[in-house]
């Protein structure tokens, strides 16, 4: 995929794949996923997940990557940006802060890779089952599951390809 966005705030796309279950979370045996991802060496975006649950109520973000000028929604801010409400919590094959808060229509989880990876497998079921051992949701209906990226902006033209499997 060809992105030309200026530099300023908001994402402005996201270019995406997924596929939607439509299954309680105590009803699912396993969700992986692999992903593969090539993104230029400047501009404003990550690479995530983008998981839906309970008809749009709870939007959970797995973030392989960032770039740039772009932060995760938390409850509380500092001086440095967003504050985590957990930190280096090793789960699903990775070692993530989570952060939680709302965008004003649902409640946002994001988990942010405390090291930035192009590629890798991750045990999707795990990191949404960990959210439920917390108390910060029930035995949810999770409907879509999307891979890409959230652009904000980029360095002119720039190309952003990937390749995802799930199992």
């Amino acid at each position: 995929m060809v992105a030309n966005h200026p530099r300023t705030s908001g994402v402005k796309s996201y270019p995406h794949t997924g596929r939607t279950l439509n299954r309680t979370l105590s009803s699912l045996g396993s969700i992986s996923s692999s992903f593969n991802v090539a993104v230029p060496p400047d501009g404003d975006c990550e690479t995530a997940y983008d998981i839906w649950a309970n008809n749009n109520a709870y939007e959970i973000m797995i973030w392989t990557n960032q770039h740039g000028a772009v932060g995760p929604i938390a409850s509380s801010y500092d001086q440095n940006g967003a504050v985590p409400s957990a930190g280096n919590v090793a789960v699903g094959g990775h070692i993530w802060n989570v952060y939680r808060g709302s965008n004003g229509s649902n409640q946002v989880y994001s988990f942010v890779r405390t090291s930035t990876t192009n590629s890798g497998t991750i045990d999707v079921l795990a990191v949404l089952n960990w959210l439920k051992t917390q108390g910060w949701y029930g035995d949810v209906t999770v409907g879509d599951i999307q891979f890409g990226f959230e652009l904000s902006g980029t360095a002119g033209q720039s190309n952003f390809t990937f390749t995802i499997a799930y199992a």
